[in-house]
């Protein structure tokens, strides 16, 4: 089967086949008891790149905090990236963030309904467009998230890997989907990925396309989507420093917006150098960033953790501030502030690890008093 030679009675087939199956066993998701375009927006943002069982208990959270569109605009973006605060992919909090603040400038607060204005909102492409405009309006556009992809590369076999072939894959889900039950249809579409055409041994006996899938006639399904070959990924070795002052307080930064991260409060560090030990890279480092001398301490923790494109190991020292009036060469914002405050900023994931070290040193240092 190709897009070439797909005809009419089998579009239609899908299409109630699909319908049927999803009336039977689509997931009862929070966003999809509303039309209200707003909440559905913040599960597509939330969704990108994110298990629903991850994001579920974000998403409950953020409405409560946040019930309208006017309330993220006028929120400081530190407070958003709170609230986003270990739900990783921080670009998509700030770009909903700028996003909410144009909806309210701009179209009063209501969001819009037309694809290109969609389409111009920050953070905001084709296919998260297509699941927003679909289920809050039930308009006829399709989607191509990785569900869809890999649901579609399979019914048709494709030959190569997807982002080769987005062309025709954009067209044959144009082509399927259903301009009477769109809403339907593509939440379908994405559920029949999630739990049926998984990534790995896929459920093809329950599956309603089986009869039309090449893939699965072919017995093929286990190969396809073609995946590119993958190379190991990088490994970076991180020297982090955190720093006490005399008073007890904890130096953190602030991150600038534009970059990986961008906007979170950290541990200030840096990459160990090759013949560097993590004590003169600890020490080299908050002189270039910061511009102030330290003595570097024991060890507090180390940490691994793999970002998209690679992974860290962040050996975490304890430091004793000594000299220099701290500079922000590197960063936005630099505070010294007490473990009890240091909850209020909003910090990476690894970071959280180093914060949950240092109070469970604190309450053994309690104990021991």
């Amino acid at each position: 089967m190709t897009l070439n030679n797909l005809t009419d009675l089998q579009v239609e087939q899908l299409r109630r086949s699909l319908l049927q199956w999803y009336n039977k066993q689509g997931r009862d998701l929070p966003w999809r008891r509303t039309t209200d375009p707003y909440p559905i927006w913040v599960s597509e943002i939330m969704l990108q790149q994110t298990q629903v069982k991850t994001v579920i208990p974000y998403y409950e959270r953020w409405l409560i905090q946040f019930s309208t569109i006017s309330q993220v605009a006028q929120a400081e973006l530190q407070t958003v990236l709170k609230a986003w605060e270990g739900l990783g992919y921080y670009a998509r909090g700030r770009n909903l963030h700028k996003a909410a603040q144009v909806v309210t400038q701009i179209y009063e607060s209501r969001f819009p309904d037309q694809l290109e204005k969609v389409l111009a909102l920050p953070g905001i492409g084709r296919t998260t467009a297509g699941g927003i405009l679909s289920a809050a309006f039930n308009q006829p556009i399709s989607i191509l998230d990785g569900n869809v992809k890999r649901v579609l590369s399979r019914l048709i076999a494709l030959p190569v890997i997807p982002t080769e072939a987005l062309s025709e894959l954009w067209a044959l889900s144009d082509r399927l989907l259903d301009p009477d039950q769109p809403r339907d249809f593509n939440q379908a579409l994405m559920d029949l990925g999630a739990t049926v055409c998984t990534r790995s041994q896929p459920n093809c006996v329950e599956c309603p396309w089986n009869f039309a899938c090449e893939a699965y006639n072919k017995k093929i399904q286990n190969q396809l989507p073609i995946r590119k070959m993958s190379v190991p990924l990088p490994h970076k070795r991180i020297g982090v420093a955190v720093i006490f002052n005399d008073e007890g307080l904890i130096l953190i930064d602030r991150r600038p917006e534009g970059g990986l991260l961008g906007g979170l409060w950290e541990f200030p560090g840096g990459k160990i150098e090759p013949n560097e030990t993590v004590e003169q890279c600890v020490e080299r480092e908050i002189l270039e960033e910061i511009g102030i001398a330290i003595a570097v301490g024991e060890n507090l923790i180390t940490i691994d953790h793999a970002y998209t494109h690679f992974r860290v190991t962040l050996q975490v020292h304890l430091c004793r501030y000594v000299s220099g009036t701290p500079q922000t060469i590197e960063c936005d914002e630099i505070r010294w502030v007490s473990l009890d405050e240091i909850d209020q900023f909003p910090v990476p994931k690894a970071n959280s690890q180093i914060i949950t070290a240092l109070k469970e040193r604190d309450r053994l240092n309690n104990l021991v008093k």
